[in-house]
């Protein structure tokens, strides 16, 4: 089997960089050690960054049709509502950031709709290839799968989770901690006798290791359960477990817990690779950075690891920019990583508040080799490295301009410069969010290089990030 690209894993990340290189006419090939997509509700929340990138991507009408918004909590104790607990800050949407709250969709049907996504774009998945090995030279990669199949690639990218075996191959140490000792048991059930109006919470009597969360899963007649235990107690992931545990800490009963889809079992650690790159091989999602699920974080960073690598995967891929693109990758993202891991931790420990700060909307690249400013502050806010802001201009939406594999230059109360025609010029009066002066911004939605009125674009760029 060959392919240019091979993804490894068909969770969120993967799926997301399958659909941004089927879009760019990339031969990629994801492949996936189960029979089939995983099937739990694990990471359920979309941050409104993630939202940007799935309108971009095409599928955010069907992840809003599939979802909704969180419930309010409501804390119990001894079969009495308590009264309402407020989990996120509110955050007021604006012009510049349509979407201001996390969405909420089980993973399972994330993955579904990227799936299809993927599916639709001509790419596909194959499923029961574990990946087991992996060799390297100047020229390409060679996969062994545990089948006997291998697969040839002129690069690859490990998203096969946490434990990640093609991390290990390839020999890139992860450095991490135990967020808390105490495990935690997660669960997609259905239950009678609970409203589904809201994310009903039972604290423990005794301290903190009997606390018991049950939510309704948006779009579906489910509820995610998820049980703390004492750090020296072993957690019983079976059906009838899961219903004891649910009946131990409520007021519900066994029988109300009338099935139990899936559950699983973990222990909150934080953990960063030690770098995102190895020769042609490159680590995306949990593979290069495992999160506290407490803020959702985790899946939401994953996505955009894919998102900032497919647009440099394709550029030189096609022969348009230089190999040396693809070192910004780590460059760019693992600061990230590192920077969400610190707030997950934050928000488990109860020191930050669900809210902006979880957003990502305020994520950038102002230290990246690929941000060029030439803006006197007194042109605006907005600065090279910084996520490029929604808006209208002349009549048109910023993102929807900015939507598919291409670059986009604003023009604000300035005469555009000369640029490949495959860059999308959108002319108008200077907005607010942006100032006035000249904005290139990249296919992943970050401002490029920004320039005030008369800026010529520095000559080296264009074929710096693979414009020509």
């Amino acid at each position: 089997m060959e392919t240019d690209v091979l993804v490894i894993g068909a969770g969120p990340t993967g799926l997301a960089l399958g659909v941004d290189l089927a879009r760019r006419g990339v031969a990629a090939l994801v492949v996936e050690r189960a029979d089939g997509l995983f099937p739990g509700s694990r990471g359920k929340g979309l941050q409104p960054r993630t939202m940007e990138v799935f309108d971009d991507l095409g599928v955010l009408g069907a992840i809003r049709a599939a979802g909704g918004t969180y419930p309010v909590g409501m804390v119990w104790r001894d079969g009495e509502r308590l009264g309402e607990h407020h989990m996120f800050d509110p955050v007021e949407p604006d012009e510049s950031a349509p979407y201001n709250e996390p969405w909420m969709v089980p993973q399972w049907r994330t993955q579904e709709i990227l799936h299809a996504r993927l599916t639709e774009l001509g790419g596909r998945v194959a499923f029961g290839l574990e990946v087991t090995g992996l060799d390297q030279d100047g020229s390409g990669v060679r996969a062994r799968c545990a089948d006997g199949t291998e697969i040839t690639a002129r690069y690859a990218v490990a998203a096969d989770g946490g434990r990640s075996a093609v991390r290990r191959a390839v020999g890139i140490g992860m450095t991490g901690r135990t967020v808390d000792p105490r495990p935690t048991l997660v669960a997609d059930v259905r239950i009678t006798g609970l409203d589904r109006a809201n994310w009903h919470l039972f604290p423990a009597a005794d301290g903190e290791d009997g606390f018991l969360a049950v939510c309704p899963l948006a779009g579906t007649e489910e509820f995610q359960v998820a049980a703390r235990f004492g750090e020296d107690e072993e957690v019983d992931v079976s059906p009838d477990g899961v219903r004891k545990a649910v009946a131990a800490r409520s007021h519900l009963s066994p029988e109300q817990i009338t099935e139990v889809r899936w559950a699983s079992d973990f222990r909150p650690r934080e953990a960063l690779a030690d770098r995102f790159r190895a020769g042609r091989v490159f680590l995306a999602g949990d593979a290069a950075h495992v999160h506290s699920p407490a803020g959702g974080q985790g899946l939401n960073t994953s996505v955009q690891d894919a998102y900032n690598l497919g647009w440099k995967l394709g550029a030189v891929l096609s022969g348009a920019a230089d190999p040396e693109l693809l070192d910004t990758y780590g460059e760019e993202r693992r600061p990230v990583a590192a920077e969400m891991l610190g707030l997950s931790g934050g928000v488990h420990r109860g020191e930050i508040r669900r809210g902006e700060a979880t957003t990502q909307l305020g994520l950038g690249y102002r230290a990246s080799s690929l941000s060029r400013d030439g803006r006197d502050p007194s042109e605006g806010p907005l600065r090279a490295g910084d996520r490029a802001p929604d808006a209208t201009v002349a009549g048109v939406r910023l993102f929807d301009a900015f939507r598919g594999p291409h670059w986009t230059l604003l023009a604000l109360d300035a005469e555009p410069p000369a640029l490949p025609p495959a860059v999308r010029v959108v002319r108008g009066p200077a907005r607010p969010a942006y100032g006035a002066g000249l904005f290139l911004v990249r296919p992943d939605g970050y401002v490029g290089w920004a320039g005030g009125p008369g800026a010529a674009v520095p000559a080296d760029y264009p074929g710096r990030v693979g414009l020509g």
